[in-house]
């Protein structure tokens, strides 16, 4: 058996198994399971060193491990060390570890879109919005504007990946919501962009996905925007790393499918998450 998992804590910040379990099951893999691995921090180092023993052959990363897996790999990709986080491991038979990002590149395939010449907005100054801002770069965007509401953090990012911190948003022919906010139509509002301002971006990206949609994606579609849901960003990030570890081409479509089918109803979870993982507030059934 290979074993492939997902480290993240709590045990709700790990994505569903389902996903690359579906890919697995549909390129004929029966000798290979994904899992979640729920580790805390403190037990982080001693987990990764043991996994290549107990089979396992790569791993994905969700938070609060994104930085600390980096600094544990014996290998990185440029870009991996460029972000400053890793969501993939890949335990090689040598016993190195190896470590990259498909966070960045999983944008950029989820995006209708080359963002090469366009401006793109940037929300957030976390883990997800340092990929974002990187990968939108590296693509060849004429320029990456980062918003935040502490605004050194968005200037700190902006400075150690060469794009712009803004103080307020603006237009943009790309605007990419990496902020935690679960945004149900009652909490659309905590984002500093106005719904009728949404027709200032062609393309609105959200990294958070929930049943039915986030608020900031239902009300793109009403401004004509293009959009593009945080599942999907998921669905792209999972894809990479099952053709990392398998050497298989990633059946996306049933991987798309079991993902979708695998996100509980918000009105059973009270979540939201994004697509690395994160837990958001969601809006709860009415008693």
């Amino acid at each position: 058996m290979k074993r492939l998992g997902v480290l993240g804590w709590p045990v709700g910040h790990s994505r569903s198994p389902a996903m690359h379990n579906a890919a697995l099951a549909h390129l004929g893999l029966r000798d290979w399971h994904y899992q979640r691995l729920p580790v805390p921090p403190e037990i982080l180092a001693e987990t990764v060193a043991s996994l290549p023993a107990s089979g396992f052959v790569g791993a994905n990363v969700t938070i609060p491990h994104k930085e600390a897996v980096l600094a544990l790999a014996d290998e990185a990709t440029p870009d991996a060390r460029a972000i400053g986080a890793a969501n993939t491991l890949t335990f090689r038979a040598d016993g190195v570890v190896h470590a990259a990002n498909t966070d960045a590149p999983g944008l950029l395939a989820a995006l209708p879109s080359s963002p090469a010449g366009q401006v793109a907005l940037v929300l957030g100054a976390g883990g997800s919005a340092r990929a974002a801002a990187y990968a939108l770069r590296q693509a060849g965007a004429a320029r990456v504007a980062v918003w935040n509401r502490t605004p050194d953090r968005a200037a700190r990012l902006a400075k150690e990946l060469e794009v712009d911190a803004v103080l307020r948003p603006i237009d943009a022919d790309l605007l990419v919501n990496c902020t935690s906010v679960g945004l149900d139509d009652g909490e659309f509002k905590a984002l500093p962009v106005a719904a009728d301002s949404l027709g200032n971006y062609a393309t609105v990206a959200d990294l958070v996905y929930r049943a039915g949609g986030t608020g900031l994606i239902a009300q793109a579609r009403r401004q004509g925007c293009a959009v593009v849901d945080g599942l999907e960003i998921l669905v792209r990030q999972g894809a990479l790393s099952l053709e990392a570890w398998t050497g298989c081409e990633a059946p996306v479509d049933a991987m798309r499918d079991a993902a979708r089918g695998s996100i509980p109803d918000e009105h059973d979870s009270g979540t939201s998450h994004s697509s690395d993982g994160r837990t958001a507030p969601g809006r709860r059934a009415a008693p």
